[in-house]
């Protein structure tokens, strides 16, 4: 059965990150797993050093590093487990019955690429472990995340909580109509007003293509509030976002191109960066 797979690495997020599975997992009635991946700098303390060991002390210098490695590992291994019963606790609290845990060494995205097969969205914060009082800084695993992965992100910020309303930012092009695919079919969103937002571009059609989906979504049921606007992208969209107290962004993610691809920044990578509301990114 696909699950929600939220993913922990004991920073300061790693509650939000909590609360915002609890939430996916709830609405859309799927079992919830937690991931904490051990990575290797989190378990060994030194390189290997053997090449700079002297003849005569190598046996019992080596000897002693072995064991406090095997400490270490230990140790991260305990931890780990500690930080998962905390956040099953928060959630088996918020009324989330069916819960996993679920623990990976090794590097984080590869450990999700090796899961994905079991996910229905992946949860991760927007910051990790090395940015713990920096909210604005983005962890370094997301760019590398959803370039591979082909599952929903849901990138959750400080003090989530459940969003009543949500903004797409369409631009017409073929990601952003799978977009608003996945939005209809995925379940999620439903019952939220949605703010649609188009910024006039160069795309052929733009406005007409920018009514259709609206008249789309609200013959899907939702409440559609939608702005066709002109301006510089970014600028319009935070300022349409503050002025209308946007709680969540939704957007498609980069087309399949090599060019798109290479350009990732373009962007999806830098919306991704200037967000500082909870962020779904579509593939």
């Amino acid at each position: 059965m696909e699950k929600i797979i939220a993913c922990i690495d004991g920073s300061a997020l790693s509650n939000d990150v909590c609360h915002a599975g609890v939430w996916v997992s709830k609405a859309l009635s799927k079992p919830l797993m937690f991931l904490h991946t051990i990575e290797r700098q989190q378990q060994h303390g030194a390189d290997d050093l053997t090449g700079a060991i002297g003849l005569g002390a190598r046996s019992a210098l080596l000897a002693e590093m072995a064991s406090l490695d095997q400490q270490r590992g230990k140790i991260a291994l305990q931890l780990s487990k500690g930080m998962l019963e905390h956040v099953t606790q928060l959630a088996h609290d918020q009324g989330c019955e069916s819960v996993v845990q679920k623990q990976r060494h090794g590097d984080f995205v590869e450990a999700l690429i090796e899961l994905e097969k079991e996910a229905r969205l992946i949860v991760v914060g927007r910051s990790g472990e090395g940015h713990q009082q920096d909210f604005k800084a983005l962890g370094s695993h997301i760019e590398h995340l959803i370039r591979q992965v082909h599952t929903p992100v849901l990138i959750a910020t400080k003090n989530f909580a459940a969003p009543t309303n949500f903004m797409l930012a369409y631009d017409g092009r073929a990601t952003a109509d799978k977009a608003v695919e996945r939005i209809i079919s995925g379940g999620l969103l439903h019952g939220m007003t949605c703010h649609l937002v188009t910024i006039k571009n160069n795309e052929s059609e733009i406005e007409q293509k920018f009514q259709q989906t609206a008249q789309r979504l609200r013959e899907q049921g939702f409440d559609v509030k939608a702005e066709f606007i002109e301006g510089e992208i970014f600028a319009s969209l935070d300022d349409y976002k503050m002025r209308n107290n946007i709680e969540l962004m939704v957007m498609g993610a980069f087309g399949h191109s090599k060019i798109r691809q290479f350009f990732l920044g373009s962007n999806t990578l830098r919306t991704i960066e200037s967000s500082q509301i909870p962020l779904i990114v579509l593939r």
